[in-house]
């Protein structure tokens, strides 16, 4: 007849769901940390425990060795004689250590042991048995709330449902059934293992299996799924058999299926969409119940989608906070920008404006004077990129214009376009600008200055020759002096004349 220890045993067994060996093996083991606690010693020591009579029993093993290099742990064969006159070298000396001289220490050491060891024992169980039940449909009874958490009673194990796994829409009591689907299982975990969830897709894809016969068997697919907990939840279905209609095999007779599932999650909408592998088709439907005018793909490797819907129907797409067009991008797997026509027309307008635009103002030009710019703006170029279409020869036909202003003028213009590709380099463009302006400004400051010479060489001959009209006056002058000389020499011949 079993003992009393070992009938407890069995029972520990049953409820932890521990195999009693287990338990066995964690009393021996905590056997062996007392007794050497108590005892002191470096010695291998073994417990037996006893099924009938509920001792445990602890040993002291030593080998028989021919020479002894510890010999606080083997025995040579002489000594090994007086314990068992039938040793041999080779064999082992069990040596009885008393346990009833252990005291109360050794006991709360030993009772310690046994409990980690079968919390260690129950933790593994309960890994290693929901470990691969991850994505399964359980039912659960709410035992406790630690904080935000809710704890529930899976039956055999606690699990825990974080606050990110529950859903908005619901408060949970104690003693509240829930179906729950088990999202993983930490082995690592201080408290429960096994995470639960009530905010996962994979629990509407689960609802929708148990409600719709054709799901189970495989005749009709859910080919993806998308849920915000509490608000909304899109699911798209294909069906394999062409007879059969995957939304209306989903929906039910008067939508009877639909709507138990709709209840089960406290009234979450749920909206059910063909499958398609049209990336296009697919995503007309996703943005159900809006309806869309077009789809267009801008970047297949981004996986990028822009859609257009009709002015009215804009806000019904986007959806309360976004919602409508989130759960669509999550459901087909691409980058949504959705657009109305009226905000597409714009765009299309803002970018014709902006191909038709007007160029640069050569004002913009660096290194031109103002003077260069008006004879080329007088010629009928008003844009840099007019300027920079023109040859050397058009250039040079502009009057006021030669071969060095023409490569000034090339020189600014590469300049401008190297700046809007490579602002570093225009520093080194505008040097070679300011080299050969100042070159020039030279050449013109001589020039200048020969030029204002000769005007002053004009000046001065003009004041020391006279012209033509003062060259009679002076003549007639002159003539008139004469005239006068001669009358006063003959009057003054007649005075004379006449005195005598």
């Amino acid at each position: 007849m079993a003992s009393l220890l070992y009938q407890t045993i069995e029972q520990i067994s049953r409820e932890k769901h521990i195999e009693p060996e287990v338990i066995v093996a964690a009393i021996e083991d905590a056997m062996i940390v007392a007794a050497r606690k108590y005892y002191k010693t470096e010695e291998d020591l073994r417990a037996k425990f006893n099924p009938d009579s509920g001792q445990v029993d602890v040993f002291a093993v030593r080998p028989v060795v021919d020479e002894v290099t510890d010999p606080k742990k083997e025995f040579t064969l002489a000594e090994a004689k007086k314990f068992d006159p039938n040793a041999q070298v080779g064999g082992e000396i069990v040596i009885p250590k008393p346990t009833d001289v252990l005291g109360r220490i050794a006991a709360q050491t030993a009772k310690q042991v046994i409990m980690q060891k079968v919390r260690e024992a129950e933790r593994d169980t309960i890994y290693n048995e929901y470990n691969g039940r991850v994505g399964e449909l359980v039912n659960c009874v709410v035992k406790r709330t630690e904080g935000p958490d809710v704890i529930v009673d899976l039956g055999r194990a606690e699990a825990r449902m974080p606050k990110r796994e529950q859903s908005r829409l619901e408060t949970y009591n104690i003693g509240d059934r829930l179906r729950v689907v088990i999202r993983a299982v930490d082995r690592s975990a201080k408290g429960p293992q096994v995470i639960v969830s009530r905010a996962d897709p994979i629990l509407v894809q689960r609802l929708f299996e148990m409600e719709v016969p054709e799901i189970y068997d495989g005749t009709v697919q859910i080919r993806a799924a998308a849920r915000e907990a509490g608000e909304r939840t899109k699911i798209a279905v294909q069906s394999r058999d062409k007879d059969v209609d995957p939304v209306g095999a989903c929906v039910g007779m008067k939508g009877m299926r639909v709507q138990s599932i709709i209840r089960e999650l406290r009234g979450e909408k749920i909206d059910i969409i063909p499958y398609s592998e049209d990336t296009v088709t697919f995503a007309q439907k996703a943005l159900s119940p809006a309806k869309v005018t077009r789809v267009q793909i801008i970047d297949p490797e981004t996986r990028h989608l822009e859609i257009i819907v009709e002015d009215t129907q804009l806000s019904l797409a986007i959806g309360k906070k976004g919602q409508n067009v989130r759960l669509a991008s999550k459901l087909i797997g691409w980058n949504v920008d959705i657009k109305s026509e009226e905000e597409k027309r714009q765009e299309i307008e803002a970018q014709m404006s902006a191909l038709t635009a007007p160029g640069t103002p050569l004002s913009e030009l660096k290194g031109v004077g103002p003077k260069t710019v008006e004879r080329i703006e007088t010629h009928g170029i008003t844009t840099i990129e007019k300027l920079a279409d023109m040859t050397p020869e058009q250039l040079t036909e502009i009057p006021g214009i030669g071969e060095k202003m023409v490569e000034k003028i090339q020189l600014s213009v590469a300049a401008y376009f190297q700046s809007l590709e490579n602002p570093e380099a225009e520093t080194e463009s505008i040097e070679a600008l300011a080299d050969v302006e100042s070159a020039e400004d030279a050449a013109e400051q001589a020039e200048a200055s020969a030029e204002a010479v000769e005007a002053a060489d004009v000046a001065a001959e003009e004041i020391e020759a006279p012209t033509e009209a003062e060259e009679i006056v002076r003549h007639d002058a002159t003539q008139s002096e004469a005239g006068a000389g001669e009358f006063h020499d003959g009057a003054k011949a007649a005075d004379k004349s006449g005195n005598e």
